[in-house]
């Protein structure tokens, strides 16, 4: 492998990941991970760090279902790749659910491979929730299932944690988002800084932490799109004069000023 992979390298590791959930092969998909990686999913929830929470993680939300991505972009932006998508998951009971979702892969070299670092999934845990007790029985029974299968795999511990998924910053955090995007699009600064924290952390790509004026300035004229909240933390679709990217904004633990927000875009 290269000291520095290429973007078809980087894809072609991201895609090994849905292949494998696609043939329900456990060994090559946790293999995918990097002995000390983590999974958060949804972003929020407690992560499961190393090889055998992750198996664990397989064993609870993997194996008992049927898993599709319709994958709509991916954005290669240095080590990283988001993936732009909306996943149908068929639970054991026939039911299927569609959850918009921004995936984010951080990759690294490992022994000369490639491998996943960290998977941050960004999904609205309260709306796959609804999703399901809207289903009629057969949401209803797969719901009673998933309970005893968390606690079964994950322990009361790892059940609580996955149910942390569900504290954040929702639709508020959703709105400021909306603002401060609008705000930089237009190249109002003014605006922006009504909704980031006194210190923001502001970066485009791959070109480390800019100014305001600066970041104002690579932004202007982006338009957005679909908005997800998980936790602190919100993704936004945008497209950009550089084309499609996704906008990743950090809120503070508490209120909502956003900390950090960086715009992944392809590297060029």
């Amino acid at each position: 492998m290269p000291a520095n992979p290429t973007a078809a390298e980087l894809l072609a590791t991201v895609a090994a990941s849905p292949r494998a959930v696609g043939a329900h092969d456990k060994t090559a998909w946790v293999g995918l991970f990097a002995d000390n990686g983590s999974v958060e999913d949804p972003v929020g929830s407690r992560p499961h760090v190393g090889r055998a929470a992750i198996e664990r993680f397989y064993d609870t939300f993997i194996a008992p279902n049927g898993i599709v991505f319709d994958v709509t972009d991916d954005v290669v932006c240095g080590m990283t790749v988001f993936r732009d998508l909306t996943i149908a998951t068929t639970m054991s009971t026939g039911v299927t659910l569609h959850v918009p979702m921004h995936l984010r892969y951080d990759l690294a070299e490992v022994d000369g491979a490639l491998k996943i670092l960290a998977l941050r999934a960004h999904w609205e845990l309260a709306g796959m929730i609804g999703q399901l007790l809207g289903s009629g029985l057969q949401g209803l029974l797969a719901g009673a299932k998933l309970g005893p299968q968390l606690i079964g795999n994950q322990g009361i511990g790892g059940a609580v944690g996955f149910m942390s998924g569900l504290r954040g910053v929702g639709a508020a955090g959703k709105q400021a988002a909306g603002r401060l995007l609008d705000a930089v699009a237009a190249g109002d600064s003014s605006g922006a800084r009504a909704v980031l924290a006194p210190v923001p952390r502001l970066e485009w790509g791959v070109d480390g932490a800019m100014s305001l004026e600066d970041f104002t300035t690579r932004v202007k004229g982006l338009r957005w799109g679909k908005t997800i909240a998980a936790g602190h933390t919100v993704t936004v679709s945008v497209e950009t004069r550089e084309g499609h990217g996704i906008a990743e904004l950090d809120f503070a633990d508490r209120g909502l000023r956003i900390e950090s927000a960086r715009i992944f875009v392809r590297t060029s």
